[in-house]
């Protein structure tokens, strides 16, 4: 259910709303709160901090519609507003969008436009809340935290998470781009990082469609690490649709007749998952680390442009789904004795 806060100092519009979304306020669809100016809707937040979005006018007594956004985005940034006024001219538009509004309606209120604009916000609502919840859940690509993220996220939060680690059972993927390091040296710096960054775009969603993460970028290359069912499964699945992908690419280096392939190795098994850094400078990564994870980063160094190399534990159960075929043994670096390799090929 959407929680609704609307300001507005015509009290006739509380009757109005009521009667235009009565089915909708039945049915738990939507839940209104109502104030009479921008003071009394930001006690009004406070009491609910769960409301989603605010439809508020400009011309209000105490406080005005476009203080009331300047204080939304301090007291709640995830709170989006829809400004609903009879001044419309560019000049309260423009103000009201600089001040964070998510969208701008006119009076006499229409509200069919209404619905479909509040329907919009909520949307966008709900996505920022559910990536804010995944990031916090470290279930997808962390590449960047932003200033909303850092305002949900109080000291006390930050502080407990630097404790938290735990073994897992899951699989690491090691992902490289094979000759990147010597187009590196040729390339000039804007092809270079447009090339690179669109790579790790193919091979990103690649992983993220498998329902794995990637835990870092590490040059040219890719680390990811799938957990929970099939963990195994759905890491080769992710290999091969990243294999597939990378070889239809056109070259687009110029000269250079770069054309782009990956090496990649996987390991399966448990590993330490915590957050890994230096508390003083607050960087801190939260990531995997073992012998799983090292192996894996092995294999990946012993696979030729185009190979997916895994490991004989994880080939014994994968053999019936996957069609692999054995390499061989090749002595990897800490390692006592051989390691039995196999290639998966489909």
């Amino acid at each position: 259910m959407a929680k609704i806060l609307v300001a507005d100092d015509e009290t006739d519009l509380e009757i109005l709303i009521k009667q235009k979304f009565r089915k909708q306020i039945r049915e738990n669809q939507y839940e209104f709160i109502f104030a009479i100016n921008g003071h009394e809707a930001l006690e009004k937040i406070q009491q609910n901090p769960d409301v989603d979005i605010v439809l508020s006018d400009i011309n209000m007594p105490v406080m005005d519609g476009l203080t009331l956004l300047t204080k939304l985005s301090e007291l709640s940034p995830l709170i989006k507003s829809v400004i609903v006024s009879a001044y419309g001219d560019m000049e309260n538009i423009r103000t009201a969008m600089n001040r964070g509004a998510f969208d701008f309606l006119t009076k006499p209120i229409n509200f069919d436009d209404l619905e479909l604009t509040m329907k919009k916000t909520i949307h966008h609502v709900a996505q920022l809340r559910e990536t804010l919840k995944a990031i916090k859940e470290n279930n997808i690509l962390r590449m960047y935290v932003d200033e909303t993220v850092l305002k949900f996220m109080n000291r006390r939060e930050y502080e407990s998470s630097l404790m938290l680690n735990e073994t897992v059972e899951g699989t690491v993927v090691f992902m490289d781009i094979c000759g990147f390091t010597s187009l590196s040296e040729k390339a000039s710096p804007d092809v270079v990082v447009s090339l690179l960054n669109k790579y790790f775009d193919v091979m990103v969603k690649e992983i993220i469609s498998q329902n794995g993460y990637v835990d870092k970028f590490m040059g040219d290359a890719i680390m990811a690490v799938f957990r929970g069912q099939y963990h195994l499964d759905r890491a080769i699945e992710a290999s091969l649709g990243v294999k597939a992908q990378i070889e239809k690419l056109p070259n687009e280096s110029g000269d250079l007749f770069f054309s782009p392939n990956v090496a990649i190795g996987i390991n399966t098994g448990e590993m330490i998952s915590g957050n890994i850094g230096s508390a003083n400078l607050r960087r801190l990564d939260y990531t995997v680390i073992g012998d799983v994870v090292n192996t894996a980063q092995r294999l990946q160094s012993a696979a030729s442009p185009g190979q997916i190399i895994i490991s004989e534990a994880a080939y014994l159960q994968v053999k019936e789904s996957f069609h692999c075929v054995r390499v061989g043994e090749v002595s990897l670096k800490h390692k006592a004795n051989p390691v039995t390799l196999y290639e998966v090929k489909d």
